[in-house]
């Protein structure tokens, strides 16, 4: 039981991210190394770790903007419970995502079926999924949840950005503030002031009384967490 660190070393190619040293760490020298991943875009958040300490994609951070001073530190976030090595258990973040009221559409505008939507109304939606990737990560650097353990009563900041995405959502009529401010969290949400940095403000004549509150070449030695049971 418990856990520690474990040295290896492995060649470094021009272009590499840490990700791509995981894999040829596992595929070379520690098959049983778990580490979870999915889309090796930047998408998806799957490959979140603390690398040097610091909570990143490992399939974004490239090899080349590491320091070479000493060796590359890559950990499980913190944040959530450690299952074995790189991969911690996430499934709070879907329980979490559960509890908000799903996108609930207006009746059609028209005869056939459709939707009539303002171009505007359409731009400031897609707005969201800028900052909505990479769901775990965000949810990692969140003090609230990070250092504080307030996940009973906090959803985190990745939650609130899809809660605000919908209420932007020119078509649905849900409403989400109530339930949000009955449990206290647009107190907490005060501490996130980055979810509305660069994020477009609604019009103040649009559905004004369900405004959202206020408020992430060479030989390199990598270090990583390895076999926690």
């Amino acid at each position: 039981m418990g856990g520690g660190f474990r040295d290896y070393q492995t060649p470094v190619a021009p272009g590499m991210v840490v990700l791509d040293a995981i894999h040829q760490i596992q595929a070379e020298q520690a098959n049983d190394l778990a580490v979870r991943w999915n889309c090796k875009a930047g998408k998806c958040g799957s490959c979140s770790a603390e690398i040097d300490g610091k909570p990143r994609l490992m399939c974004m951070t490239r090899l080349s903007d590491l320091s070479l001073e000493r060796p590359v530190t890559v950990e499980p976030m913190r944040t959530f419970p450690l299952i074995k090595d790189l991969v911690t258990d996430v499934s709070w973040n879907y329980r979490a995502k559960l509890s908000i009221a799903p996108f609930t559409p207006r009746p059609p505008d028209a005869p056939d079926g459709t939707w009539r939507m303002q171009q505007s109304d359409v731009d400031r939606v897609q707005e969201f999924p800028k900052v909505q990737s990479s769901a775990s990560l965000c949810q990692d650097v969140c003090h609230v949840l990070r250092d504080h353990h307030k996940q009973a009563e906090f959803i985190g900041p990745r939650h609130f950005v899809y809660a605000a995405a919908l209420e932007m959502h020119p078509l649905d009529v849900g409403d989400r503030i109530a339930e949000a401010q009955a449990r206290g969290r647009h107190r907490l949400l005060q501490h996130h002031e980055v979810l509305h940095q660069g994020l477009p403000r609604r019009d103040h004549h649009y559905r004004q009384r369900r405004s959202f509150p206020q408020g992430a070449s060479g030989r390199r030695v990598l270090t990583i967490r390895s076999d926690v049971w």
